[in-house]
């Protein structure tokens, strides 16, 4: 309703993971070019953490998109993780296209050993995609263990992403899973945004939803700082406050956001206690090789479907 005013085509503030509203900071470019390098060179197994709206599902859409591009590439997308270990696997076997149906689970373990091992020999890429893997159970995360021994003497057969919350970590940390976090190849983990991030993040959404150089100013400077202040730089947040906020002055026929505006909506969100993030951990991968990825992924995004390999 408050586009026509704005002078906006679409949307902005979207809370929905858009690849095409992907904001590149050096931390997303650098965690998209390692899930992409570690599914390109067959590491095998490698691990996402952030906070909750940091951005995680849609660095994963922005990934799943580049694999669709490649003729290579295979994947089973889990993106729910209660699921009992022969519910986890049924459902791996059936998003890679395999009879899943009324199979126990050794016969499911057996359909997605001669699946993998058959395009393997093909020379073609399998990789299993885990969403919200800080759900999965001590079970399912042992069958995912076992499914890392898929391998050669140089490569893994079946390549593994785990994305979910820091609770993640803290699995993967225990004890009991010392087997699996040894088998681990790389690591990323994403932050909130800055203040200046932010800001550019608000004007890089206005940019695609079709602001000109006037719309930029509906955010100024004040109250950008206004909602880095409320939303510690998560995204999502970021896109709540600023949605409600477009709404708010839509409604009082201003045409600029003020910090006011902002105040107020934390206040009707409750926003006033966030907790701070965890200090990132350092990522195995050799950070020659992430930054050559991160280019090549900066092209492969801009490029359209058509011209990409």
């Amino acid at each position: 309703m408050y586009l026509k005013f704005f002078n906006l085509k679409r949307s902005p503030f979207e809370i929905t993971p858009d690849p095409s509203f992907l904001f590149p900071t050096r931390r997303h470019n650098e965690a998209l070019a390692t899930l992409y390098y570690g599914v390109e060179r067959r590491k095998g197994f490698v691990v996402l953490t952030g906070e909750v709206g940091t951005g995680k599902t849609l660095l994963l859409r922005c990934l799943l998109q580049l694999l669709k591009y490649r003729k290579d590439t295979e994947y089973a997308y889990v993106f729910n993780g209660r699921l009992s270990p022969s519910e986890f696997l049924q459902y791996v076997a059936a998003d890679f296209g395999l009879p899943a149906a009324n199979k126990n689970k050794t016969e499911l373990l057996l359909e997605l050993v001669r699946y993998v091992i058959g395009r393997s020999q093909k020379n073609l890429t399998n990789v299993l995609v885990v969403d919200e893997a800080h759900h999965l159970s001590a079970d399912i995360l042992e069958e995912i263990r076992l499914l890392t021994n898929l391998e050669t003497s140089n490569a893994k057969l079946l390549q593994i992403l785990l994305v979910g919350q820091p609770e993640l970590d803290e699995k993967l940390d225990s004890i009991e899973l010392r087997q699996l976090k040894q088998r681990i190849a790389f690591r990323a983990h994403l932050l909130p945004l800055d203040v200046s991030e932010t800001e550019k993040y608000i004007e890089r959404r206005l940019q695609l939803a079709g602001a000109d150089s006037r719309g930029l100013l509906i955010f100024p400077g004040e109250t950008s700082a206004a909602v880095y202040r409320h939303s510690r730089g998560i995204p999502r947040l970021i896109n709540t406050i600023c949605e409600n906020a477009l709404i708010a002055a839509y409604a009082k026929q201003e045409q600029v956001v003020t910090p006011e505006i902002i105040d107020n909506i934390a206040t009707d969100f409750r926003l006033g206690v966030v907790r701070q993030p965890e200090p990132p951990k350092p990522s195995s991968a050799d950070d020659t090789d992430v930054r050559k990825a991160a280019r090549m992924l900066l092209e492969l995004m801009q490029k359209p479907p058509a011209a990409v390999q």
